[in-house]
């Protein structure tokens, strides 16, 4: 089931579970295995206490950063 999370590529229906923003990052918790989603800013506010309860930290926020392709 991780695996296939970790695969997955977030969309703008993926919502932060803190603001509703558009989710970048897919955290799922080891012990319980349950699902949290975080907008870039709030992922980096919780990584340091989040990183190290996940078996996944799935960050697609370089997504933000990269060039659109632009047809001429």
């Amino acid at each position: 089931m991780t695996a296939a999370l970790a695969e997955r590529t977030l969309t703008a229906t993926d919502r932060c579970d803190r603001c509703g923003a558009q989710a970048y990052v897919l955290v799922v918790l080891e012990a319980s295995g349950g699902k949290l989603q975080f907008c870039a800013h709030h992922a980096r506010a919780l990584e340091e206490t989040l990183r190290p309860l996940a078996s996944v930290w799935h960050d697609e926020s370089g997504r933000l950063t990269e060039k659109a392709d632009v047809a001429d």
